[in-house]
Parts: structure tokens; C-alpha cells; sequence
């Protein structure tokens, strides 16, 4: 049995303070086996917030897979922006952009979908997603995860552009034989296999430190654990000053893709 622990879009410069003590608490108790970070870690990409992030980050469990968001990128410099829009990132997060973890029951690639000619939209092109393919493919029977900032698909109720080169991100995880996806980016959580190409499940965690909140929804982040072909998804919420487990949905892997549990009548 694996868990990772899934959160998103901290944008520290506009963090709640308050929450920072009792999310490392309840992550530090669910002890995963992975943490996983998919961007936008500062709000303006300021030597500061990183500073704030990183020590932040150094204080919860490891191992850690950390990709950057749009945010993490200078907005307000546009020298820095064109000519080093992920120096800050490399020096206060990690210098990997695109990092992997692999152990014996699964594969977690992570990929840099930011484009610094575009504030929000993101965008992966052919070379990156070859090489996400290859880290990827020829896992055996290991869990095949990719983490990317931008969402590779959107529903109705998003005004944001989808990135481009989504379509064809997903056919090639598709054909590679990936499981899963998480990403953040629109600061609310959810867990459906994709529309497009079902046999894959898409996990969108929400923000979980910052006061940039959306649709009425409360900072979360998102509990997964996978064992055999069960993948169990877990929103925690904040809650009168700490966080609480609000929605779970529990997942069957099979042949034609992730099928929803129905829980049992009470």
C-alpha cells in the first residue's frame, strides 16, 4: 500500500498564517510515503516567498516531488521572467524542475507545464512529452503517476484557457500506461477518471494555504492511497482552525479504466 499526500497552490505572499501549524500537524500524521507539491508556491515569485516556502516545506515530511506553478515565475519582472523564469524556483525549491520518484509499488513523474510567454495558460510541448512518455512507460504493474500544474481538461464552470497541448498529453498517457494525474491550478478539489480518455483518473487538489479562495470552497488538499487496484481519494478541508477529512471517494482499476465504489447502505 502507498499514500501520497497532494497539495497545491500555497502562494505564499497571500497564505493564511493560521493554517500553516495545523496542515504540517495533519500531514505529519497521515505519514506518506510521498508528498507531492503541483505548483504555485509563492504568489509573486519574490526571493521572500520562496524563502517563506521552502522553509515551510522543509518542515513537512519527505520524500517530496515538487513541480512549479505559472505563479512561481516572476510576473512583475519581465527581465527575470524571459531570461531566468525558474532561477529563483531553482535556488530556494529544487533545482529539478521535472523530477521523479520511483519505489517499489510506484512511478511519480513530474512535469513543468509553465510557459513564461503566458501568464496563466501553460503549455507542453513535444520534447517534454516524449520524455515524460519514457519515464513512464515500462513500469510493470507499478502505479503510473503524472503531476502537472495546469489541468489537462476543464469542465463547463472554468473561464480559464485549457493548456495548450492538452489533447495530446492525454492520449500519450493514455497509450504509455499511465493511472493517474494530479494537478491544481483552479483551487478547487476533485477526483473523476477524464472525460476524453476515461481510463485515466484525474485528481485536482485545491489551495491549501492561501486566501485566494474560489467557488465558496475552503483551503484542502487531497489524501490518496493505492493498494492492488484500489485508489481511495481523500479531500481534508480546513475546519474551526485545523483540518478534517469532508469527502472521500474510493476507485477500482480495471481493464476499461477507474470505476467509482458505491459505499455500502447504512
Amino acid at each position: 500500500m502507498r499514500r501520497i499526500v497532494h497539495i497545491s497552490d500555497l502562494h505564499y505572499g497571500r497564505v493564511d498564517p493560521a493554517l500553516e501549524q495545523p496542515l504540517a500537524e495533519t500531514i505529519h500524521g497521515l505519514a506518506p510515503d510521498l508528498l507531492v507539491v503541483s505548483g504555485d508556491l509563492t504568489q509573486r515569485a519574490r526571493k521572500g516567498q520562496f524563502e517563506a516556502a521552502a522553509a515551510f516545506l522543509d518542515y513537512l515530511p519527505k520524500p517530496q516531488l515538487v513541480v512549479p506553478g505559472n505563479h512561481d515565475t516572476p510576473l512583475d519582472n519581465l527581465w527575470v521572467r524571459f531570461a531566468s523564469p525558474f532561477g529563483r524556483y531553482r535556488r530556494h525549491i529544487c533545482n529539478d524542475l521535472e523530477p521523479v520518484h520511483r519505489d517499489g509499488e510506484m512511478v511519480v513523474v513530474g512535469v513543468n507545464t509553465v510557459n513564461r510567454y503566458s501568464w496563466q495558460r501553460g503549455r507542453i510541448g513535444k520534447t517534454r512529452l516524449r520524455r515524460l512518455s519514457a519515464r513512464l512507460a515500462d513500469s510493470g504493474d507499478k502505479l503510473r503517476i503524472a503531476v502537472l500544474h495546469h489541468p489537462l481538461e476543464h469542465g463547463p464552470e472554468t473561464e480559464k484557457r485549457l493548456m495548450r497541448g492538452a489533447r495530446e498529453t492525454l492520449e500519450e498517457l493514455s497509450a504509455c500506461g499511465a493511472d493517474v494525474v494530479l494537478s491544481g491550478h483552479l483551487h478547487t478539489a476533485s477526483a473523476e477518471p477524464f472525460r476524453a480518455v476515461p481510463d485515466l483518473l484525474f485528481v485536482q487538489a485545491g489551495t491549501v494555504l492561501s486566501t485566494r479562495l474560489r467557488h465558496d470552497e475552503p483551503n484542502t488538499f487531497n489524501q490518496l492511497d493505492h493498494d492492488g487496484d484500489m485508489l481511495s481519494v481523500t479531500t481534508w478541508a480546513a475546519q474551526q482552525g485545523g483540518f478534517a477529512p469532508v469527502a472521500r471517494s474510493d476507485w477500482r482499476q480495471g481493464a476499461d479504466g477507474w470505476h467509482r465504489i458505491a459505499k455500502a447502505a447504512e
